[in-house]
């Protein structure tokens, strides 16, 4: 004779309850994973801002660094922040334009003053503008730098400077 020990009204609950466990840990997978591929592209699109940034600061310390004040001019500089020797990003560099001329203070070379000075020399602020596009991560920043610059008068008057009231 044969028993049967399980009642009727419990066969499959067991089954049932795992089936909703199983789906239930199988979502919080799924949205785990679908959370870690959200935080890797939000990094990756920082990593490329921030490439971009240095770029362009890169640029505008190359057109600080020359004689730029003479003859402001637009420009396009390529970087390659790896040294791979591949230009990484294409800098395209505004004209730099002078938003300020104030007179320096004359101060004597040493202690003891033996010509008189006659000529001025005059604290100058430009303006730089440099806008990175980088068609492969889809970066785009522009910056703008501001920069001190100390000129003869007659460097000044070349400049385009504005002349003080």
């Amino acid at each position: 004779m044969r028993r049967n020990f399980m009642p009727r009204n419990q066969r499959g609950a067991t089954l049932i309850v795992g089936l909703i466990m199983l789906l239930l840990f199988t979502l919080m997978v799924s949205s785990a994973f679908m959370m870690s591929g959200t935080n890797l592209k939000a990094v990756a699109n920082m990593q490329s801002r921030d490439e971009a940034v240095a770029a362009a600061n890169m640029a505008i310390e190359l057109v600080a660094s020359d004689d730029f004040s003479s003859t402001p001019a637009a420009s396009t500089i390529n970087v390659d922040l790896n040294n791979d020797d591949v230009s990484d990003y294409t800098v395209q560099i505004a004209a730099p334009v002078c938003v300020n001329a104030s007179m320096a203070d004359v101060t004597a070379p040493s202690s003891a003053q033996l010509l008189v000075v006659t000529s001025y020399t005059w604290n100058t602020v430009w303006d730089i503008t440099a806008t990175v596009s980088d068609p492969v991560s889809g970066a785009a920043v522009v910056v703008r730098s501001g920069l001190r610059v100390l000129l003869s008068e007659a460097q000044k008057n070349n400049s385009n400077c504005p002349t003080p009231a």
